[in-house]
């Protein structure tokens, strides 16, 4: 990041099925080598895996997961005196969904499954669901920033 001016952040456009920013934001998350087309190909195939176990709206269930798995604390590393303190701050909205977006792919690439349409979906379920490995990260998250509540005042 440049010390002097402040980054403009660039609007992403939605995507072409769903018309949603969200889903386009987990498409590039999701990319890799620059194919988009397959990562497309990922994600539409899990939000219709996702309406079919469900039979629910596919959309809903991403927020929901999405909501569920992003975290509110978070800690960070000061060095005060010599000694590195790990100091529980809030986190940015961006920052949360960014977070939580990345844990979901990456739990989803961590399952034993078929394909990763199948394994990014039934991540995507687990989310929802209030369990599975990403909730758990995001519950660890917090636990780590509550043990470190009295270093709070090394925040600036």
């Amino acid at each position: 990041m440049p010390r002097r001016a402040r980054v403009i952040k660039r609007r992403t456009p939605p995507d072409p099925k769903y018309g949603n920013v969200t889903v386009a934001i987990l498409i590039k998350k999701i990319m890799l080598g620059g194919k988009k087309a397959t990562a497309e190909r990922i994600v539409y195939d899990a939000m219709d895996l996702v309406n079919k176990q469900l039979g629910t709206e596919p959309l809903a269930v991403l927020e929901q997961a999405l909501k569920n798995a992003t975290p509110v604390l978070q800690v960070k590393s000061r060095r005060v005196g010599g000694a590195t303190y790990q100091v529980p701050i809030e986190v940015e909205t961006g920052r949360g969904l960014s977070l939580a977006m990345r844990w979901l792919i990456g739990f989803a690439r961590a399952r034993s499954g078929k394909s990763m349409a199948e394994k990014l979906a039934a991540e995507v379920i687990d989310a929802s669901q209030g369990q599975g490995a990403t909730i758990k990260k995001r519950q660890d998250t917090h636990k780590m920033a509550e043990a470190n509540k009295a270093f709070a005042h090394y925040r600036w």
